[in-house]
């Protein structure tokens, strides 16, 4: 599916792991070769305006198409980091749903190369309003809803190598 569009002069959102450096390597903890927990992330620089925020994670090296590792919406606006292992249930605590990954499984999968270094992105995007979708959307129906209602996005990339 091709990228939703952003509004205008969209934002970027600073996007950081205190597990790994943009471009870096992700620690085996947070892969199928480790725990399989998801990483910490922080963010910042968050548009005004901003109603919810939205994380999608994949891998768009993955020999059959891009692999969808972790989807998540309507995480409230003021949140400014996700902190590690969170449970793979649909709705969480602090606000926010999570949807699908390619194993149609909720929750994290963590990076599972069958070979090679691949690359692997945690995206934040910064929307306008509550997408007020159901738990376990998939990935493309999350950047459908999404289309037209970003404000701001931003990213951080590991590598990860089995």
């Amino acid at each position: 599916m091709a990228s939703p569009t952003i509004q205008t002069e969209a934002m970027t959102i600073q996007v950081g792991s205190p597990a790994f450096e943009d471009g870096g390597m992700i620690p085996q903890q947070y892969t199928c070769d480790g725990d399989n927990i998801s990483p910490p992330l922080r963010w910042e620089s968050l548009p005004e305006g901003t109603k919810s925020l939205a994380l999608i994670a994949d891998d768009p090296d993955a020999p059959g198409g891009t692999f969808v590792h972790w989807v998540l919406y309507d995480l409230p606006a003021d949140l400014e980091e996700l902190p590690e292992n969170l449970p793979r249930d649909r709705a969480f605590p602090i606000g926010g749903e999570q949807g699908v990954n390619s194993t149609d499984e909720i929750g994290y999968m963590g990076p599972c190369p069958p070979s090679g270094t691949r690359r692997f992105f945690f995206r934040i995007y910064a929307l306008d309003k509550m997408m007020n979708l159901a738990a376990g959307q998939t990935r493309e129906k999350l950047l459908k809803a999404m289309d037209g209602h970003i404000l701001g996005q931003g990213r951080i990339m590991g590598r990860y190598k089995r």
